[in-house]
């Protein structure tokens, strides 16, 4: 019996969710028209009906620092990830290499 040679990958690049969400910050504005099209801009805020999109003024986005909250549905977070991971009913890092592939960013396994 022969040994075969043990196949050597090198490492994929970790994922840095913070890195992801400081990444989408400047993009915020055209991202919440993807996810929240029945919102409007108002300021430095985008504001519609709720986290499923329509129109309305029960949840908010600061376009500035990411932060957000569905004050009808008593939710919030604060930054572009976590807003994505509620908007599309996904975990964080789900959220996260989702966003980042839409930024191009490289990077497919979480840091934990």
């Amino acid at each position: 019996m022969t040994a075969r040679p043990i196949a050597r990958h090198s490492p994929e690049p970790r994922l840095d969710i913070a890195e992801v969400a400081r990444a989408a910050l400047p993009h915020l504005p055209e991202l919440c028209r993807r996810w929240l099209p029945g919102g409007k801009q108002r300021g430095h805020e985008w504001i519609c009906g709720s986290l499923a999109g329509e129109a309305g003024e029960s949840c908010k986005v600061n376009l500035r620092t990411g932060r957000w909250a569905d004050f009808a549905a008593c939710a919030k977070g604060g930054d572009a990830v976590s807003l994505a991971a509620a908007v599309h009913r996904l975990s964080q890092i789900d959220a996260a290499r989702r966003l980042a592939e839409m930024l191009g960013m490289g990077g497919a396994q979480d840091e934990r």
